[in-house]
């Protein structure tokens, strides 16, 4: 009996295991189907992504491939927000750029605005269409780089420009196009390299027998107009924060470190060879590094504005030669951060300075602030200039240009021609000075409104 029961104990074992394999089976069918099911609703919820191992599923990469290109498509399309900015004193602001605006120049004729941007294009715009609804401007391509200087030459024709990444200058020459317009054209060949520090500025003499070239270390170069070095100044600043070439073309300027402006002339003899460059003379009085500085249209009057908190107005009409310092005739307090930039109107009654975002405008007569232009620009201002009939403020540091008008300018003409009237005797001379009295108050009317 006991060996009849054994083969049959195997066979009830081996059916338990049969059943058993089988309901776990069914239980697999049924989760499985469960899971089928949810997977549709979850299709089109989750975002579907392609392992990049996985470089043989078809069917991921036509889903996937397709909403990467319209993402990338999305995103192109997409430009940054211009910013906005509204002022009763703005007088226009120059739109065409589609990268960020480094740097302005007037022309010394006053026509033209030359501006350069990172969009690799140096656009000319003319000043008559400040006041104006549109705004023309001829633009110049900068070829496989872009310009972060420019600046003019004297009769206007021609600019050079700093390429970013050449390290070099580029010379654009005004041509006539087969259908009679004007455009700026490169030159084939870029000056020569010069020097290895960062560039921090660039000049052109008004009298067009040299062109100035800055850098951060203490070197300045002045070259002549195919690009030959004819000097190299050390200025002994520690560092150059900024330079310029005066408006008349006889000096050139630095400053930096050190609490001084440091001023040299460029000499030619009467044929116009190059001779020398000779120390003229210095501003000194700030107690801490200067940032910028400002030269008048006549270099009669300079301005400086210092980390010190203070801009000071300087009378540099001396005769540097017989050791005559220049005198300083104006201290202002002012709100400083760096960027900082400085700008002297053209007549010097006025002062302008630029400080991260915001402009703030000085009478330079008594020093006061009398106007404030705060979030300009959605970027920090990168230049800052009047124009040279003292009529208009220009400042850049996104995609725009902003025009100011120079209400300070025109108060401060009022109250000088006022007060000389007082002490004219002659009848012909108050006449033309009552003349520019009420040119001026019919300007500022004109600009708030009052004379409609």
């Amino acid at each position: 009996m006991e060996a009849a029961a054994v083969p049959g104990s195997a066979w009830l074992a081996g059916l338990s295991l049969v059943l058993g394999g089988l309901v776990l089976w069914l239980v697999l069918v049924l989760l499985r189907r469960r899971t089928e099911e949810a997977e549709p609703s979850r299709k089109g919820t989750e975002p579907v992504t392609i392992d990049d191992q996985d470089v043989n599923s078809e069917a991921a990469s036509k889903t996937s491939v397709p909403k990467k290109q319209k993402q990338l498509q999305r995103i192109r399309k997409e430009k940054p927000q211009q910013h906005n900015f509204t002022h009763p004193l703005l007088a226009s602001a120059l739109k065409g750029h589609s990268g960020s605006i480094t740097c302005l120049d007037f022309s010394s004729n006053g026509k033209y605005l030359a501006s350069c941007s990172d969009d690799r294009t140096v656009r000319i715009w003319s000043t008559k269409d400040f006041l104006e609804r549109e705004h023309r401007c001829m633009r110049a391509n900068v070829e496989l780089d872009h310009a972060t200087l420019v600046r003019f030459y004297p009769d206007s024709r021609a600019f050079i420009a700093w390429l970013a990444n050449g390290d070099t200058l580029r010379l654009f020459k005004m041509t006539k196009k087969e259908d009679g317009s004007f455009t700026y054209a490169a030159l084939p060949e870029d000056f020569p390299k010069l020097h290895r520090a960062p560039i921090i500025n660039i000049g052109v003499a008004d009298t067009g027998k040299y062109i100035m070239v800055a850098f951060s270390d203490t070197t300045i170069l002045i070259l002549d107009t195919k690009g030959d070095v004819l000097a190299t100044i050390n200025t002994n600043q520690m560092n150059n924060t900024f330079s310029a070439v005066s408006p008349c073309g006889r000096f050139v300027a630095s400053c930096g470190f050190t609490p001084d402006v440091k001023v040299w002339e460029v000499c030619f003899s009467k044929s116009g060879d190059f001779r020398e460059v000779t120390r003229a003379f210095e501003l000194k009085g700030h107690t801490a590094g200067v940032y910028s500085f400002s030269f008048s249209n006549d270099s009669r009057r300079m301005a400086t504005v210092s980390k010190d908190g203070t801009w000071k107005l300087w009378d540099t009409d001396v005769e540097y030669k017989k050791q005559q310092d220049p005198y300083l005739l104006l201290t202002g307090r002012c709100q400083v951060a760096e960027p900082c930039r400085i700008a002297l109107s053209p007549d010097a009654r006025a002062l302008a300075i630029s400080s991260r975002t915001s402009i703030f405008v000085y009478n330079t007569r008594n020093g006061e602030e009398e106007e404030r232009f705060e979030g300009v620009h959605g970027e920090h201002i990168t230049d800052l200039a009047f124009d040279v009939s003292s009529r208009f403020l220009a400042s850049c540091g996104d995609r725009a240009i902003r025009i100011f008008h120079n209400t300070t300018g025109y108060r401060a003409v009022v109250e000088e021609m006022k007060a000389l009237l007082k002490k004219a005797t002659n009848e012909s001379t108050k006449q033309r000075l009552q003349q520019q009295v009420t040119s001026a108050q019919n300007a500022l009317d004109a600009i708030y409104g009052k004379g409609n």
